[in-house]
C-alpha cells in the first residue's frame, strides 16, 4: 500500500499532462487536467454500464461502447494538438447524446434506470469550464433531448427484457454514482471561484497597501471612496525638510547599489520617527526627505512634534547605533504656518503641499547650516517657550528679504528662561 500511494500520484500526474503545453498558464493548466481526468473517470463507467445491459439483452447498450469509444478517440487526437475547446466541445455533445438518446431504445426514463440524468454532466461540464452563459445553453439542450428521448421510450419504444430488480438498481446507482460525479464538479466549480476570490482580495489588499504606501490612510479612504479631486486647506502646519550634505560629490564615487543602500538605510530610520511621531512623510527628492505635521489630520502641537524628531534625526546621524556609521551630516529646515494639501496624478498618485510655509521651510534647509536644524520666526514663536533656540542672526532669502532665523539646540530643561530674538544688528548669517 506504501508503494501504491507514490505510484498512483505519478500515474494522476502523467494522465494530467495529456494535452499540457509549456506556455499554459496554472488556471490553463488545471482545467486541463480536470477535462481529461473527468472524461477517463467516466469511460469505466461507461464500459461496465454496456456491459450489463447487454448482458441483460438490451442491445441500447452498445451505446455506451459508442461513447467510450468517442471519447477514447478524442482524448488521442487531443494528446496531438492540444485543443481544449475542441475536446471539450466533443465531450460534451458526447455525454449529453449517449445516455439519453439511449432512453428511447429501452422504455423510457423508470425501464431505463434512469440512466438519461448522466446528461447532465454536459451543463454542467460548460458551466465549469465555459462560464454561465454557456453552461445556460447546455442546460437548455439537455432538458430538450432528456425528455424527447425519455418520452420517446414511454411511447414508442420497445421495454428491455429486464428483471424486476434492475430498475430500482440502476435508477440508485445512476443517481448515486452520477450525482457523485456532479458534486465533484460543483466542488471543483466552487473551488475555482473561492480561489478566484482568493485571489481578487489578495490583489486588492496589495492594492490597498500600496496605496497607502504612498498616500495617508485618511485621504487613501477619501480616494476610494470618491475619485474626485482631493484639496485640503490647513490654517497651521509645520513643514521639514532635510538634505544630505554633499551628498552628490560622495554619490559619484560610490557604485549604483551602494547610494541606493545608503539612501534606503537613511530613509527608512527616518520612516519610523516618523511613525513614532504621527507626523506625515510627503516624499523623497533625490537625497532630501520631507515631512510635515498638522496634515492631513490637524493637531495643535504640529511645531513641538516637528522639533523633536528634527532633533532625532540629527542624534541619529551622530550614533554609530543608528546612522552615525556613515558619517554624513544633514541641513535641517522647520517652518510653521498654512499649507494647500492635496492628491494630483491618476496613474502615480502623490499626496503634497504647496504654499509659502512649504517654500520658506525648503528654504530653512537650503540656506541652513550642516549639522543643524534652521528655524524661521513663524516656527521659532511655538516652540520657543518649550525649546532651546538660539538666534542665527539674518539670511538672504530670494524674493523675501533678509530673513531672521534661529538654530533649535534641544527640548528645555526646567527652569531655562525663553531666548531672546535676535537682536536687530545681528550679523548675516554665512
Amino acid at each position: 500500500m506504501e508503494r501504491l500511494g507514490p505510484v498512483a500520484r505519478r500515474w494522476l500526474e502523467r494522465v494530467a499532462r495529456i494535452g499540457a503545453a509549456p506556455e499554459d498558464t496554472d488556471d490553463v493548466r488545471l482545467r486541463k487536467a480536470l477535462l481529461v481526468l473527468i472524461c477517463l473517470g467516466i469511460l469505466p463507467i461507461s464500459a461496465l454500464w454496456g456491459v450489463i445491459y447487454v448482458g441483460l439483452g438490451a442491445w441500447a447498450g452498445l451505446v455506451a461502447w459508442l461513447y467510450l469509444l468517442i471519447s477514447v478517440g478524442a482524448i488521442a487526437i487531443y494528446a496531438r494538438t492540444r485543443d481544449f475547446e475542441w475536446l471539450l466541445r466533443v465531450e460534451l455533445v458526447n455525454i449529453l447524446l449517449a445516455p439519453t438518446v439511449s432512453m428511447a431504445f429501452v422504455g423510457g426514463f423508470v425501464a431505463s434506470g434512469a440512466v438519461g440524468i448522466w446528461g447532465i454532466l454536459a451543463p454542467l461540464g460548460a458551466l465549469v469550464f465555459n462560464g454561465a452563459r454557456s453552461g445556460v445553453r447546455w442546460f437548455a439542450a439537455f432538458v430538450a433531448v432528456f425528455l424527447a428521448s425519455g418520452l420517446a421510450g414511454e411511447v414508442a419504444g420497445s421495454p428491455a427484457p429486464f428483471p424486476a430488480w434492475f430498475s430500482p438498481l440502476m435508477i440508485a446507482l445512476n443517481v448515486t454514482v452520477g450525482g457523485a460525479v456532479v458534486f465533484a464538479l460543483l466542488v471543483q466549480f466552487v473551488r475555482q471561484r473561492e480561489e478566484a476570490l482568493a485571489a481578487l482580495r489578495t490583489e486588492q489588499d496589495r492594492a490597498e497597501s500600496l496605496l497607502l504606501n504612498i498616500l495617508p490612510h485618511s485621504i487613501a479612504d477619501k480616494l476610494k471612496a470618491d475619485t474626485s479631486t482631493i484639496a485640503d486647506q490647513f490654517a497651521a502646519a509645520s513643514i521639514l525638510f532635510a538634505d544630505i550634505v554633499d551628498f552628490t560629490p560622495l554619490s559619484e564615487r560610490l557604485a549604483p547599489a551602494e547610494v541606493v543602500g545608503i539612501l534606503d538605510h537613511l530613509f527608512t530610520h527616518f520612516d519610523g520617527l516618523a511613525d513614532r511621531y504621527g507626523v506625515e512623510k510627503i516624499k523623497t527628492i533625490g537625497d532630501c526627505y520631507m515631512v510635515a505635521a498638522g496634515v492631513p489630520s490637524p493637531r495643535p502641537d504640529h511645531a513641538r512634534v516637528m522639533a523633536l524628531m528634527a532633533l532625532d534625526m540629527r542624534e541619529a546621524m551622530r550614533s554609530r547605533d543608528a546612522m552615525g556609521h556613515l558619517g554624513l551630516e544633514l541641513r535641517i529646515g522647520i517652518n510653521s504656518g498654512p499649507v494647500v494639501a492635496g492628491v494630483i496624478g491618476r496613474k502615480r498618485f502623490l499626496y503634497d503641499l504647496w504654499g509659502d510655509a512649504v517654500n520658506m521651510a525648503s528654504r530653512m534647509e537650503s540656506h541652513g547650516t550642516p549639522g543643524q536644524i534652521q528655524v524661521s520666526r513663524a516656527t521659532y514663536e511655538l516652540l520657543r517657550d518649550e525649546f532651546r533656540l538660539e538666534p542665527r542672526g539674518t539670511v538672504a532669502i530670494k524674493g523675501k528679504g533678509d530673513v531672521a532665523t534661529w538654530y533649535l539646540v534641544g527640548a528645555r530643561t526646567t527652569g531655562q528662561a525663553p531666548t531672546a530674538d535676535a537682536p536687530a544688528a545681528a550679523a548675516t548669517a554665512r
